[in-house]
């Protein structure tokens, strides 16, 4: 008995292969590109994603004989995205992505309409599925007229997979058509996005069964069981489950193209007049909250890019001793911002910069204003009571230790490394796909990992970092008055 957990990102996808305990047993992963045909906008072709998928499942299929025995299916998959469908199931125009800002106008157009907000539990943003589809309306009429469904990318797989158009309810949270307190689509809130119920997927829980792998699927394959695909979940609530963060208390910071600071929550606790997310988890009647910045390693990639060096040569040359905040102040707002500042607009700066400034005097900048950044989230949400007294850290940038001991001072808060490789959204969607099947408790299945290492905040840096803290969010304001 297997279970296959498909973590569907922003620059790739991942499949992972657990064993009936939930251990891996195999991974595979493809890579695809994004396109931006003009400023701002953010695209994907779905096409890509059905390639990837089969790519890696016929890896996994030679590579692993314990495949034939597949049992049940998990999809995680980037939030937001609008993959808009005709009557005959075919996509009419790439995905529009979720760092995409196109639609600012139209978000704050329906995030100022009556009862939205409320209904939601959420700021309307720019980078939410609701926007875009009224971005599409008035901009692209023809296209418009033709949408049968809207799904969302982790939805659209679970399409491909089942020839069924279902959703989870983690996933659909951020679309600002969900009643996220109710678990269900809101009759006002498509209303004045100008849809309609019928266009929307079904919703189930992710953890529960959405329906079955198509006969097609099975035989290409080379199954010959039934498979059970689960109702899967948004990539943050997926990797929640991958590291058993269910209850209040219980949290992780991910440092990956954005940066996430998330809090499991005991009950619905919306803070719709604040820039903190409130979504369903994975689950049902659990919630959790967390706060987005839009580019963290996006932010250490593009300066890679303007130095001619990768990422990991920049972070190697910093060392592993945490230094005193830098001469170089970096606002990381490459996509503009969502948490605390909720402004799509917004443009990133270097300030600090003499003649001696060195491309490590920029490094140390770029991994301060990520920080700093990060830090706005963790006070947004500990404003709303929060509880974090420590977190898992996970992500591409978890790789460098300077990063972790900074973050983790700025913080003031703890940081644990999960001694597994495997950890994240794919193991949360296998977990899913699992319990979907088995229908085992949830608590024999989304446990924490073993913990390797914890890194803890500097004692001599803080009171200094704290100070270049209050000078980054002062700068906030500073810089938009002249933008």
């Amino acid at each position: 008995m297997s279970f296959l957990g498909i973590d569907l990102g922003t620059s790739g996808l991942r499949a992972l292969l657990v064993d009936a305990d939930g251990r891996p047993i195999g991974a595979s992963e493809r890579h695809y590109s994004v396109s931006h045909p003009n400023p701002g906008w953010s695209e994907q072709d779905p096409a890509d994603w059905i390639n990837a998928l089969e790519e890696a499942v016929a890896e996994l299929r030679t590579t692993y004989p314990e495949f034939s025995g597949l049992n049940g299916i998990g999809v995680a998959g980037h939030m937001h995205g609008a993959t808009l469908l005709d009557a005959a199931g075919d996509v009419l125009r790439p995905c529009i992505l979720w760092n995409d800002a196109r639609s600012y106008v139209q978000a704050s157009r329906l995030d100022a309409m009556d009862q939205v907000r409320a209904l939601s539990g959420n700021i309307v943003f720019p980078g939410f599925t609701a926007p875009k589809l009224e971005w599409v309306r008035e901009n692209e009429p023809e296209i418009f007229s033709k949408v049968h469904k809207v799904l969302l990318p982790a939805a659209y797989l679970n399409y491909y997979l089942t020839g069924d158009f279902v959703a989870d309810m983690s996933d659909s949270a951020g679309t600002s058509w969900l009643n996220v307190g109710k678990r269900d689509w809101s009759d006002h809130l498509l209303d004045v996005g100008h849809m309609r119920r019928d266009q929307m997927p079904r919703l189930v829980e992710g953890a529960e069964a959405a329906a079955d792998l198509r006969p097609a699927l099975r035989s290409g394959w080379g199954l010959s069981g039934k498979v059970i695909v689960a109702g899967g979940a948004g990539d943050n609530a997926a990797a929640a489950c991958g590291m058993g963060a269910l209850d209040g208390g219980q949290g992780f910071v991910s440092v990956g193209t954005s940066g996430v600071i998330l809090a499991a929550r005991d009950g619905y606790r919306p803070a719709p007049e604040t820039a903190v997310h409130t979504f369903c988890h994975a689950v049902p009647g659990r919630w959790y909250q967390m706060g987005v910045m839009l580019s963290a390693t996006d932010s250490l990639n593009w300066l890679a890019r303007i130095v001619g060096k990768s990422p990991s040569e920049l972070t190697a040359a910093m060392g592993d001793t945490l230094q005193g905040p830098g001469s170089v102040r970096f606002l990381p707002y490459l996509s503009g911002e969502r948490t605390p500042h909720n402004d799509s607009e917004i443009q990133g700066s270097i300030t600090g910069v003499f003649t001696d400034t060195s491309v490590e005097d920029l490094t140390r900048g770029v991994l301060e204003g990520v920080a700093f950044a990060l830090r706005d989230c963790f006070d947004a949400l500990t404003a709303q009571d929060a509880k974090m007294d420590q977190l898992i850290a996970i992500g591409g940038g978890t790789k460098s230790r300077y990063w972790l001991r900074l973050i983790s001072t700025v913080l003031n808060v703890p940081l644990q490394l999960p001694k597994s490789g495997e950890f994240g959204a794919a193991l949360g969607a296998a977990r899913l796909g699992m319990s979907a099947s088995t229908r085992a408790p949830m608590d024999s299945i989304i446990t924490p990992p073993s913990i390797c290492e914890t890194i803890d905040p500097d004692p001599t840096l803080l009171e200094t970092f704290g100070e270049a803290h209050r000078a980054f969010a002062a700068a906030y304001p500073a810089i938009k008055r002249i933008q």
